[in-house]
């Protein structure tokens, strides 16, 4: 077996493969995006952005606090100090006489034809190969930001957090999870940041309402060019400048492109192998993540649009039984469950989601009753004197049952599992709210007395 990545791929050898011959490829860190330049090491930034931005309005509760400075690069060297250990331990650990069935390729790999890869300069084959590459940072066709004699040094999630100083003003391109993320890392630490996007909504895949908050709450920090098309990016003497239409432009020391991502299919070159992909370059698989071609599977981001790892390790989990059970002649195989795949944004505020948005119904035209509560309704609210954060929920009027369910505010992560919870086992809004007891005067009693008013 070939396994293309070792983000959620490096999972797939449970015990069962112990007496497999396997080739692992891998062009970069070991870890994937998750471990290296996404989830974990922005989750450790955003924590410490928290500090200093609840630091700065503590003086409502009566604290004279403030931040004396910021060490970027202690911080820098806290985070990535870690991180990059584990993954360097991971590759060893497979590259290690602990896995004497595995051989480790550290080179980029594209098929150059069925079930053939080129890596480096030996091609290798297998009767069953794993795609799991995942996706890197999309950067759309402005000129400065394309290959060419007048592109300028811009970042992208990839490389930002590594910077050697917080910008002092960061021009970030997007709107979505990621760069709102950047904007209250960066903003947090003490940069100027400039947020310009074409639909001048942020977040606009949530909930109308959940949107509406979150963009009127950065407005409030930040800069925000909404509607906005950008002609082209420029660089001079350190200085960027983003040319809008109509004439306009803005100047920062630090470009951002943060426009979405694209899966690696196409790097991979996936259709020499004659693997199939949607227009958006998406790996196409069955509900088994088998591929069209037999032998050939496929998990994470090169294949879903979901671009969660909470989803790319449920396939992982799959994948690896199905290969085995496959092999073994047998037809137990296993499917994810993305009816009720929650998200989160962990930006300040936080965002956290799951089912659908109050939008999709309504264009669907489905009945629905809707009901939202404000954290400052609570005790807890009341605490953290919070006047901006509420938890909104969706219901079908007969069954009762939970259809979506979305929170801005503090803590909204953890207070989305227990209506994931709900959503995912069929409990009505009335079991949820009244079969158990809350505990008060906890922050939970914001979902309690939401569903109390459905």
């Amino acid at each position: 077996m070939i396994i293309v990545g070792t983000g959620s791929g490096n999972s797939i050898l449970t015990p069962d493969y112990a007496d497999w011959k396997v080739a692992i490829v891998e062009r970069g860190a070991f870890g994937g995006t998750c471990l290296n330049r996404g989830c974990i090491p922005s989750k450790m930034f955003v924590y410490t952005s928290d500090l200093a931005e609840n630091t700065r309005h503590s003086a409502k509760f009566g604290l004279d606090a403030h931040v004396d400075g910021v060490r970027w690069p202690d911080i820098v060297d806290r985070i990535f100090g870690r991180i990059d250990s584990i993954a360097e331990d991971g590759r060893d650990w497979r590259i290690g006489d602990e896995n004497p069935n595995v051989t480790v390729y550290l080179e980029d790999a594209r098929f150059v034809g069925p079930k053939q890869l080129q890596v480096g300069d030996e091609t290798i084959t297998a009767p069953i190969i794993v795609l799991a590459a995942g996706a890197r940072p999309f950067v759309p066709e402005i000129p400065g930001l394309v290959d060419g004699p007048d592109r300028v040094a811009f970042n992208t999630s990839a490389d930002i957090m590594r910077i050697d100083e917080v910008p002092e003003h960061l021009i970030i391109l997007g709107g979505g999870f990621i760069a709102s993320e950047m904007a209250h890392i960066f903003g947090g630490l003490g940069a100027e940041v400039t947020m310009i996007n074409r639909s001048g909504k942020l977040l606009r895949a949530e909930d109308e309402a959940i949107s509406a908050a979150f963009t009127e709450a950065y407005r409030e920090r930040f800069t925000l060019l909404g509607g906005k098309d950008i002609e082209k990016v420029t660089e001079a003497d350190g200085e960027f400048a983003v040319h809008l239409a109509g004439g306009d432009s803005v100047l920062g020391d630090r470009v951002l492109v943060a426009t979405g991502r694209t899966p690696n299919g196409s790097q991979l070159g996936v259709d020499k192998s004659g693997v199939k992909m949607d227009e958006d370059g998406y790996v196409i698989t069955d509900e088994h993540l088998r591929t069209n071609v037999d032998g050939i599977w496929a998990l994470g981001d090169i294949t879903t649009k979901y671009q969660l790892k909470h989803t790319a390790n449920a396939e992982t989990k799959v994948v690896a039984h199905n290969i085995v059970e496959s092999a073994n002649g047998g037809n137990d195989l296993h499917t994810v469950d993305y009816s009720g795949v929650p998200s989160a944004v962990f930006a300040h505020p936080q965002v956290a989601s799951v089912g659908q948005t109050e939008q999709e119904l309504r264009e669907a035209g489905a009945e629905y009753i809707t009901a939202t509560k404000e954290y400052g309704a609570t005790a807890y609210g009341w605490a953290m004197m919070d006047e901006t954060s509420f938890c909104k929920v969706i219901a079908d009027p007969t069954t009762r049952l939970i259809l979506g369910a979305h929170i801005l505010g503090p803590q909204a992560s953890t207070l989305l599992q227990q209506l994931v919870m709900a959503y995912q086992f069929g409990l009505t809004v009335d079991q949820v709210a009244k079969g158990q007891l809350w505990v008060h005067p906890a922050l939970t009693e914001v979902v309690e007395n939401c569903l109390l008013d459905l």
